[in-house]
């Protein structure tokens, strides 16, 4: 278990200083500029912000999933293409796991946090 997280770590380092290292700041302005205008049309209808409302408002979870999902699922998928040309490119294969947290990195994380911040400077 230990050569797993050590070999994820070592790949991760590697997407930082290889080739298509572009995508590590193009793909979270993508998935910044989704969240800023999901989080602003939010405020708009006065909805609560967003990854807030995930947890505290469990009537409206699934809407509010498949709504994020309509907004950010291209980025990911984007970003899961991407990290799988790097890996066949550098590492002469794929590792899913990988291409599973890099995406999630690069799309979800930064539009989960902007989305509600958005929304709440935005009220």
């Amino acid at each position: 278990m230990d050569e797993i997280w050590m070999r994820i770590v070592e790949h991760m380092s590697d997407r930082v200083t290889g080739p298509m290292k572009f995508r590590l700041i193009l793909q979270p302005v993508m998935a910044s500029i989704f969240a800023i205008i999901a989080g602003l049309n939010d405020a708009k209808l006065g909805k609560p912000p967003y990854f807030w409302g995930l947890f505290t408002n469990s009537g409206h979870r699934r809407e509010m999933l498949r709504d994020g999902w309509k907004s950010v699922g291209k980025v990911f998928v984007l970003a899961m293409v991407l990290d799988i040309v790097f890996q066949i490119r550098v590492l002469g294969t794929v590792y899913p796991g990988e291409v599973i947290i890099v995406a999630f990195l690069l799309a979800i994380v930064p539009y989960l946090l902007l989305r509600g911040l958005v929304t709440r400077v935005m009220r």
